[in-house]
C-alpha cells in the first residue's frame, strides 16, 4: 500500500520516494507505470481527477507523470510519458503541478461548501460529485430545484468563504464517525475514516484534497441547473475559474452589447425582442412559401397533360429547395383526385419528390427506388408519396425523363 502525503498536507508538492513496483504498458493500457513507497500525488477518487507533475531521478533525468490512478490493494500508479524506463528501487523526487492542485482543491473544497449550503438551507442531499476540466458538478436529491435556491445557496456558500473558516483534517474509526453528525458517512468497510471539517459548517468523510481556509477557495460561481435522474444536476466554477469564467462571461456580454449599442443590462431585452421579430418573419415567410407553393401546384395542374386516364405533372427545380418541392407536391394531389406528380429540386442537393393522388394504381414508392438505384441514389417511400436523394451534380431533368418512361412502362 501506498503511503499518502497528500492526506496529511495537501499544499506538499515535492517529495522523495523509492520505486517499489513497475507496471507494463499492456493492451488495454500503453503507458508504463510505477508505484512508490509514498506519494504527494492525487490519483483519481471520489469525484476528484487527478494530479499531474514530474519524477526525478538523482541524474536529473526527468518523467512526465500523465495520470494517477489507484488499485484495490490501496497501491498508487503513477503513469508515465513515453521515455527511459524507471527500475524497481530508483529513488525519485516528485513534483506535483501545483497550479493544477490549486485550482483541484479550489474545486473540491468549495463543493464541501456548496453541498453544505444545500443540506442547511433546504435539506437537499448531494448524491455525486464530479470535477471536470471546465467545470464541477454535484446531483443533488430532490425533485425540485428553483432559481431562488440557487441563489440562496450560493450566498450562502460565498459567506462561509468570505469568513475565511478553519478547514481541519482528522482521522476517526467508523463507530466515531457514526457519533458526530457527518453529512455524509461512506459506504466502505474501512475502520478509520478521514474527515474533513469547515468549521461550525460541514464535517465529511473525504480523502480528496482541500484548503486550509475557506478564503483560499475565493469564491464558487453557480452556472447551471439541470434535471437528472436522480435528482438536479448543479455545475460550478470556484476560484481562479470562477474568475476566468466570470471575465469570458463579461467579455461575451460585452460583445453583444456593442453589437446592439446598448449597455449590458439591456441586451438580454434586446436579444428577447430580436427572437420575436425574427420568429414573426419566420411565419410570414413560410405563410408566403405555402402561399407560392400553392399557385405554383394550380400553375402545374393547369398545364398538365393527360395520359392514360390521369393527368402528368413533371417538373425540375434548378431553384428550389427540397422542402419546397414537397410543399408543392402535396398541394397538387390534394387539388387534383387524379394525377400524378414527378418533380425534382436541386439545391443543396439533387431530389426527386412522387406524389399520386389517394386511390391511384401507380406505386411512387417503388418508382423512386428504380429510378434512383439506376442513378446511384437512395430513397423510398409509401404508394402515394416518395422521394429520396441523387448523388451531387446529377442531372435531374435526366432523371424525371427516366422515371416518366418507367411510369408509362
Amino acid at each position: 500500500m501506498t503511503q499518502r502525503l497528500y492526506y496529511h498536507d495537501a499544499f506538499l508538492y515535492d517529495f522523495e520516494a523509492e520505486v517499489c513496483e513497475v507496471v507494463p504498458a499492456s493492451g488495454a493500457e500503453r503507458r508504463a507505470g510505477v508505484v512508490l513507497g509514498r506519494t504527494a500525488f492525487y490519483p483519481s477518487s471520489g469525484g476528484q481527477v487527478y494530479d499531474m507533475g514530474w519524477l526525478a531521478t538523482t541524474g536529473e533525468q526527468r518523467h512526465r507523470v500523465v495520470e494517477v490512478g489507484e488499485r484495490e490493494d490501496g497501491s498508487v500508479v503513477h503513469y508515465l510519458e513515453a521515455g527511459e524506463p524507471l527500475g524497481v528501487g530508483t529513488l525519485v523526487r516528485g513534483t506535483v503541478d501545483a497550479e493544477r492542485r490549486r485550482d483541484h482543491m479550489q474545486q473540491h473544497s468549495g463543493q464541501h461548501v456548496l453541498s453544505a449550503a444545500f443540506v442547511r438551507l433546504f435539506q437537499m442531499p448531494t448524491a455525486s460529485f464530479h470535477m471536470g476540466e471546465e467545470y464541477c458538478s454535484i446531483d443533488l436529491a430532490t425533485d425540485a430545484l428553483g432559481a431562488e435556491q440557487v441563489v440562496a445557496a450560493e450566498r450562502l456558500a460565498n459567506e462561509v468563504i468570505a469568513e475565511n473558516r478553519e478547514v481541519a483534517v482528522r482521522f476517526v474509526t467508523r463507530s466515531e464517525a457514526e457519533s458526530l453528525g457527518l453529512r455524509k458517512i461512506p459506504p466502505t468497510e474501512r475502520d478509520e475514516l478521514r474527515l474533513v471539517e469547515i468549521a461550525d459548517f460541514d464535517l465529511c468523510a473525504c480523502g480528496g484534497t482541500h484548503v486550509a481556509n475557506t478564503g483560499q477557495i475565493g469564491s464558487v460561481l453557480l452556472r447551471k441547473t439541470e434535471r437528472v435522474r436522480q435528482g438536479w444536476r448543479v455545475e460550478f466554477v470556484c476560484g481562479i475559474r470562477a474568475v476566468a469564467s466570470a471575465r469570458a462571461d463579461f467579455t461575451a456580454l460585452s460583445e453583444a452589447a456593442g453589437l446592439f449599442s446598448s449597455k449590458l443590462g439591456e441586451t438580454p431585452q434586446l436579444v428577447r425582442k430580436m427572437q420575436d421579430e425574427a420568429r414573426a418573419l419566420r411565419k410570414e415567410n413560410e405563410d408566403l412559401l405555402e402561399q407560392l407553393a400553392e399557385a405554383e401546384a394550380r400553375r402545374l395542374l393547369a398545364e398538365a397533360v393527360e395520359v392514360g386516364g390521369s393527368k402528368r405533372v413533371v417538373q425540375a427545380y434548378s431553384d428550389r429547395g427540397l422542402g419546397f418541392v414537397k410543399m408543392v407536391a402535396q398541394r397538387v394531389v390534394r387539388l387534383d383526385a387524379n394525377v400524378v406528380a414527378l418533380l425534382a429540386a436541386s439545391t443543396p442537393t439533387p431530389a426527386l419528390v412522387f406524389a399520386q393522388s389517394a386511390g391511384l394504381g401507380g406505386d411512387m414508392g417503388a418508382l423512386v427506388k428504380s429510378t434512383l438505384s439506376a442513378l446511384g441514389g437512395r430513397g423510398g417511400g409509401a404508394k402515394d408519396f416518395a422521394q429520396g436523394g441523387l448523388p451531387a451534380g446529377a442531372d435531374t431533368e435526366a432523371a424525371l425523363a427516366r422515371a416518366l418512361t418507367g411510369l408509362s412502362g
